[in-house]
């Protein structure tokens, strides 16, 4: 039996270094609470660009490069010590954590940005960075497209975790990529919620005979700075709640044992039993028993992507 905590909560929106500096200390609160894995929502650093799903395609220039600008400035570059808080409390708390980010990309261009989750090990380690890899709609006015290197389930104290972002979830064969490596824990973090996704959701945990721990980002207009531009035009004050959140954990086969955290910030601290994964796919593995090699293949290429060679 391990414990598992699916935080939903608001950053402090687009401030990359306190917000980065409220995750480290919900890590310390939840592993207080016995927690051993801490999973954030998408985009967790330093906020979800709702404004992409309002803005007018094309019509308000302006205003999207003001607002692309506070969030590439807040942006998370992997390769700096921006989350090196994150990491020390993870050192110090022994929590597998896993969190979402806007990266900025530090190795290339250094200027785009990428929808991005990392796994810090119980040591503090970064053991995986994964980029989403396919932007969905209006996010790709935002966020340049993922490759598979980060595309792995890795052995942890809470089993054998493997995660996709929001939308990722809909694409079977990034999905079959996690269930091949044996994931026990499925984790979705996301912005999508409703009753649809939540059926999503389901039918992943069926499927995959897995726990799936689902983290939606929950986002007031209250969240908001208060010099955020256009603030009244894009979000006017009677509108309380941006995005519900409707995080969920989902046992194998389909049961919902926790949430969904509609419209509230909180935290759902759960225990799951990891032995019940062997059981379900007893009678279903997509990737072993039920699966027909002779007919279907799949074949992920692990190689980051570049525009560039160098040979020196």
């Amino acid at each position: 039996m391990v414990k598992v905590a699916v935080i939903q909560a608001s950053p402090i929106f687009l401030d990359r270094d306190r917000s980065i500096q409220k995750a480290a200390d919900l890590i310390r609160e939840v592993s207080a609470q016995g927690a051993q894995l801490a999973l954030f929502p998408e985009a967790f650093i330093p906020g979800y660009p709702a404004w992409i799903w309002r803005l007018r395609p094309g019509g308000d220039w302006g205003l999207c490069e003001s607002l692309h600008a506070r969030l590439f400035d807040n942006a998370v570059d992997v390769s700096a010590h921006h989350l090196d808080p994150i990491r020390e409390a993870a050192r110090d708390t022994g929590v597998t954590v896993v969190c979402g980010l806007n990266e900025r990309d530090g190795s290339s261009s250094r200027t785009t940005l990428y929808n991005s989750l990392v796994t810090i090990s119980a040591e503090g380690e970064l053991i995986n960075h994964h980029r989403k890899l396919m932007p969905t709609n209006p996010e790709r006015m935002v966020w340049g497209l993922g490759d598979a290197r980060g595309l792995k389930v890795l052995d942890t104290p809470v089993g054998r975790i493997g995660a996709l972002i929001c939308w990722e979830n809909y694409m079977p064969q990034a999905r079959l990529a996690l269930y091949g490596q044996g994931v026990e824990v499925y984790l979705a973090p996301t912005y999508d919620s409703g009753d649809g996704w939540l059926a999503t959701l389901g039918h992943i945990a069926r499927e995959g005979r897995c726990w799936v721990l689902c983290c939606g980002v929950a986002i007031e207009r209250s969240d908001l700075p208060e010099d955020f531009p256009d603030l009244d035009r894009l979000y006017p004050a009677d509108e309380h709640w941006i995005n519900p959140g409707d995080s969920v954990v989902v046992a194998p086969g389909g049961e919902i044992v926790a949430g969904p955290l509609h419209q509230q910030k909180g935290c759902l601290l759960v225990d799951i039993e990891l032995a019940q994964v062997g059981a379900a796919r007893r009678v279903l593995d997509v990737a072993g028993h039920y699966a027909r090699p002779d007919i279907f293949t799949l074949t992920v290429n692990r190689q980051p992507q570049s525009p560039l060679a160098f040979e020196d």
